[in-house]
């Protein structure tokens, strides 16, 4: 391409860019309001957890503190609870389940797991020292039926007006997804589980 040519594309490519600034800055001046916001994490791809360990970590980041509740989960030690006991002044971390429901095998058993979680994670909601609440495997608790979504939703409607809170898991109900703020669905294109390749430290877990 000759030099006047590259000109003229750089031009226009500065055009774009200032009309796509003016567009972006008029939407960032209109989005004025504070509160609390709910988070949903769901679909079947890999990452719904590491995202709210990302927000968790960009809490703390902030100096301010969290609460971290997982449903499920909790048969083995994962590296993010390793690393998040680290700041026992920060963030307030409880593995409640047992593990998946594959290995589990006791419907009853895992309702009262449930059940017993959730008074943890009311205690969090009520706290307005508490900035973020990561719900882990929540949906998973919700879509088998383990906890009554109604009783869920309002718990999460009365909580600190600035406190912020994330859901993950796959399969989120339709009357959470309705209340949530922001809702974010991971696909899966491929995972290297299909290929035979193990969950690893690091990356899985």
């Amino acid at each position: 391409m000759s030099a006047p040519d590259e000109t003229a594309r750089d031009q226009r490519h500065r055009a774009r860019m200032q009309r796509k600034k003016a567009v972006v800055d008029a939407k960032i001046a209109e989005a004025s309001d504070e509160r609390g916001l709910l988070l949903v994490n769901s679909g079947n791809g890999k990452g719904k957890s590491s995202a709210a360990f990302g927000m968790l970590a960009r809490t703390l980041g902030h100096g301010r503190k969290a609460g971290v509740v997982q449903f499920i989960k909790g048969a083995a030690s994962t590296g993010e609870e390793a690393f998040f006991r680290r700041f026992p002044d920060e963030v307030r971390y409880f593995v409640m389940g047992e593990g998946f429901t594959w290995e589990t095998q006791d419907r009853q058993r895992d309702i009262d797991k449930a059940e017993q979680a959730w008074v943890v994670a009311r205690e969090l909601l009520q706290d307005p020292e508490i900035a973020l609440v990561v719900l882990d495997e929540l949906n998973i608790a919700l879509k088998y039926g383990y906890l009554q979504l109604d009783r869920v939703l309002a718990d999460l409607a009365a909580r600190p007006p600035l406190q912020h809170v994330v859901v993950t898991g796959r399969g989120a109900l339709p009357g959470l997804i309705e209340v949530a703020d922001t809702v974010s669905e991971i696909g899966l294109v491929k995972h290297a589980f299909q290929a035979g390749v193990k969950a690893q430290k690091g990356v899985e877990f």
